[in-house]
Parts: C-alpha cells; structure tokens; sequence
C-alpha cells in the first residue's frame, strides 16, 4: 500500500483499537455483580491467551522469565483497573491509569516543556481525585494508579519481548501468565459463576473486544505510524473511555471531571507529540 494510503489505514486501526478496548471494559463492568472485577479480568485473561496460543502457537525456546514477567504486569495491570472502574467511573479510572504512559513518555527528558506537561496532568489527576470534596471513591483511586504503575512496566517490557519473540507469541505467552497471575482473585470472587455458559460467553466477548482484537490492531498500525503520531492518538483514550461509559454505563461526569480530564488528553499528547522530535 502507498505511503500516502497507509497513515489514514492506520489512523484508523487505532481509534478502533481504542473503541472496542474501551467498550470492552465497559461491557465488562456489567459482569462484576456476577463474577466481581477479579472473575471477569480472569475470564478476559483466559480467553485471549487461548485464543492468542492458537493464532501464534509460542514456542519454549525464548526468554522465558522476561515473558513471565511481562505476564505479571499484564495480569496486574488489567486486576487492578478493572477494581478500580468497579469503584469509579470509567472515564476517570482510565484518565487517572494515564498517568503510567505519559510519565514513561517524559521519563528521563530535560526539556522544560515537558514538565509543563507534568504539571499539567498532575494537575488533571488531582482534580479528578478531589482529595478534599470526598465525593471519589480513594480505593478506586488507588487501584487506578497502581495500574498506571503497571502500565509503565507493560510499556517497557512489551518492547523487549516483542524483540525477544517472533510474531505475538510473546504475548501469547504473558497472557497465560497474566491469568495465572489473576486466577486466585478470581476464583476467590467468581467462584461457581465461572462456569455458567452465558456469562463465559459474554467475557469472551469481552476478551476478544478488549485483548485480542485492539492488542493486534495496534500492532499492525505502529508498523505504518510513527511511535510519536501512535502516541498523540493513544492519548485520546481517556476521553474514549469518558464517553464508553457514558453511552454503555449510563455514567454522567461534571464539569469538573470533564475538565481534568481534558488536562491529561492535552498533557499525553503534548509530550507524545514532542517525545520524539
């Protein structure tokens, strides 16, 4: 394909890749009275390493430990988010979980402007915890930053295995560790609902809305994108996330939401924007 034709293609692959993960998990949100946020990352985990082990059949022969350990930031990642939207809302969660790749995208840099961006996001943030309204849930505050921490850790590792391993059997890989990783959680709040067939059924849904199918269109776009432009657009999810919860939650934000997290969307795509430049 033309170079020409290539950058809208791939513009497009990421703001479907960013869709279908958002709705994803706000399909999965309406699966947490039955199997609790624990159950339902569980299940999503499964069913993309069943269906990832199948497209890519991983071999054994490669880094197994960085695999391993690009599995538990994966597992924890995902735990850890899917309490904190069980907690708040999911436009806040994921806005606040942004804090993990923008500090990745400043991380290191000496430029001035980018601590504006800091400022900026952290601005953002603490706007949305409003740490002296109380009007937040803090643990789900909580969990949303301990995935932002993970999301560094997917960030980086994510790179090195997708050099360590062919194709996507890395990742295929970490998501079996991912969902060993969760398996007690889940187990512990799932419990007998595990196995019920419509709600296996509906968190394969969620799997392939919010693993299988953004995971591999993100991977094709940043073939034909540059990581700068990849970056600008991923710095939309907290906004995607916004109205996903919105249109499939029915979950309404203030001014003052809308607000910070309109700080974080500008902050991530400021320093994606300039990162590479």
């Amino acid at each position: 394909m033309h170079v020409s034709r290539q950058r809208p293609v791939a513009v497009a692959m990421v703001l479907a890749a960013s869709g279908s993960l958002q709705v994803g998990a706000a399909f999965a949100v309406t699966l947490f009275d039955e199997l609790g946020p624990g159950g339902a990352a569980f299940l999503r985990l499964a069913f993309a390493a069943i269906v990832l082990c199948a497209i890519w059949r991983p071999s054994l022969e490669g880094d197994l430990r960085l695999a391993a350990a690009f599995g538990v930031a994966l597992g924890l990642m995902n735990w850890s988010i899917y309490e904190s939207i069980d907690r708040i809302p999911l436009g806040v969660a994921v806005t606040i979980e942004f804090a993990g790749p923008l500090a990745v995208a400043v991380l290191g840099s000496r430029r001035r402007l980018d601590g504006v961006w800091v400022v900026l996001a952290a601005a953002g943030i603490v706007l949305l915890a409003d740490p002296s309204g109380g009007s937040i849930d803090g643990l789900g505050v909580l969990f949303a930053l301990i995935a932002a921490g993970c999301w560094m850790a997917y960030i980086h590792l994510s790179q090195r295995t997708g050099r360590a391993f062919p194709g996507g059997g890395g990742l295929a890989l970490a998501m079996v560790v991912g969902a060993l990783v969760v398996a007690p959680a889940g187990l512990i709040q799932g419990g007998s609902s595990l196995s019920h067939p419509d709600l296996l059924g509906s968190a394969l849904v969620v799997a392939l809305a919010s693993s299988v199918l953004p995971y591999s269109l993100e991977l094709e776009a940043l073939r034909r994108l540059p990581a700068a432009v990849f970056g600008v657009l991923m710095s939309l999810e907290p906004a995607v996330a916004a109205l996903a919860g919105f249109g499939v939650l029915g979950q309404d934000l203030g001014a003052r939401e809308l607000l910070a997290i309109a700080m974080v969307v500008v902050a991530s795509a400021g320093a994606a924007a300039l990162s590479h430049r």
